[in-house]
């Protein structure tokens, strides 16, 4: 499986106060730090090198998660520095670790889906780019991808159509030469890379059956905890 990159260096305000001094990974879900559940999802799926790009609170997430050795993977890190990259630009710093093609996976994401349909689906894309969708109809947060016919048409996170009955689902392939276009060192959106992309045809698509789970709001972090609660009490 290709590496994984983790977003996890943002600020979570919309979780303050939860998250003034603990950074949003380290949210404790269903008995433990959510980035745990994440990593276990991660090597279940038969990843083996994670990247975790970190900002906000970074020391701590390095002493919990340390190198992967007890969680069967190898993780290293990429730290934003002296101010915030944004999501595009946390990604472009960590190419240097990452290699050629890599998964893009949102730090606050549960994602029970195949990753090797995924990475499949890329590699079949011959496209730069690819990200999953969810057929949505606004359930789970507002619709930004007009999907239609297997193709994706438009990702747009900041502008509204009727068409859009879909929804980013979380997970991204990329190939390194997205990001060694734009300049290191810049403030970079990786909303706005993908909206680049998909106007120019360039990001692939494929459609998962599963709904996503998230920490970055407070129903969904009620909704994740019901869910991996479950999920250990089956395991």
């Amino acid at each position: 499986m290709l590496p994984v990159a983790i977003l996890a260096g943002g600020l979570a305000t919309r979780l303050r106060p939860m998250t003034a001094q603990v950074p949003k990974s380290l949210l404790a879900i269903a008995g433990r730090p959510f980035i745990f559940h994440q990593l276990e999802l991660l090597r279940s799926q038969g990843v083996e090198h994670v990247v975790l790009c970190v900002g906000h609170l970074a020391d701590q997430i390095r002493a919990q998660v340390g190198d992967g050795e007890g969680l069967g993977l190898t993780i290293s890190y990429s730290y934003d520095g002296g101010q915030l990259l944004g999501t595009g630009g946390a990604v472009r710093k960590a190419l240097p670790l990452l290699g050629q093609d890599f998964f893009v996976l949102n730090g606050d994401s549960y994602l029970p889906c195949s990753w090797a349909d995924v990475q499949s689906a890329y590699a079949r894309a011959g496209r730069p780019a690819l990200m999953s969708v969810l057929r949505n109809d606004d359930r789970w947060d507002r619709s930004n991808v007009v999907f239609r016919d297997g193709e994706l048409v438009l990702y747009d996170k900041r502008s509204e159509r009727a068409d859009m009955s879909y929804i980013d689902f979380g997970l991204s392939v990329f190939s390194s030469a997205v990001f060694s276009a734009y300049e290191a060192g810049q403030f970079l959106d990786l909303a706005d890379v993908c909206r680049e992309l998909s106007t120019r045809g360039q990001l692939a698509a494929f459609e998962v059956p599963v709904r996503f789970y998230e920490i970055g709001s407070r129903q969904g972090i009620v909704e994740t905890e019901e869910f991996l609660s479950r999920r250990l009490a089956n395991a």
